[in-house]
């Protein structure tokens, strides 16, 4: 969030008065892109001993940021999967394949929706909430502010993200997700929101 002060003498009546505006603006809702963006602008004017001042404070949101889903990882399980079949290895094969079908179901319907204080885990086109976390409780939204530490493995095939936060539990609740987004997305607004990580960003 940004702000600014600004101050400037007018040759209006020392009348006191507040104006209040506002300023929205929307672009695609294609994920990867901004989907919403506002600004909020208050001007008050009043005046002290017969002299008149303005005071205008700009308060900025940042974007809401949805990475666009990423294909790759159930696709290179499914194709493991496919060639331990092939060759007769059927007991290894099963579990290869179940996990890809899971997390090929989940890249079709799982969102990571980071809006301007949070990272949020939304289901469906619609961005539905997901509900209470089934493995430590609590809903899918952590703020910022609560990060203690963040990586993606690995920057040129980002497979995994852990991050850990104090929101949950105050001695820290570790969270790993497989990267069914795009990594590059997802690496870019996490640095933005979370601040740095020790890992590189992907090539």
């Amino acid at each position: 969030m940004a702000s600014a002060l600004f101050s400037a003498p007018i040759l209006l009546p020392s009348q006191r008065r507040e104006r209040r505006l506002y300023a929205r603006s929307r672009s695609s809702s294609f994920y990867g892109k901004v989907v919403y963006n506002q600004s909020f602008l208050r001007r008050e004017i009043g005046s002290i001993r017969g002299g008149s001042f303005v005071i205008a404070s700009v308060v900025k949101n940042r974007e809401t940021v949805i990475p666009e889903p990423d294909y790759r990882i159930p696709s290179v399980l499914l194709g493991l999967a496919s060639g331990l079949a092939y060759t007769g290895n059927l007991l290894p094969a099963a579990p290869v394949g179940l996990l890809g079908l899971l997390l090929l179901f989940q890249t079709t319907r799982v969102r990571f929706v980071f809006d301007d204080e949070a990272l949020e885990v939304k289901v469906g086109e619609q961005l539905d909430d997901s509900g209470e976390n089934v493995f430590v409780g609590g809903k899918n939204r952590w703020k910022y502010s609560t990060f203690v530490n963040w990586e993606l493995w690995w920057p040129n095939f980002p497979i995994l993200v852990y991050f850990k936060e104090i929101q949950t539990k105050p001695e820290g609740q570790v969270h790993f997700f497989p990267v069914i987004f795009n990594g590059k997305q997802l690496y870019d607004v996490m640095v933005e929101r979370a601040g740095p990580s020790q890992t590189s960003g992907p090539k």
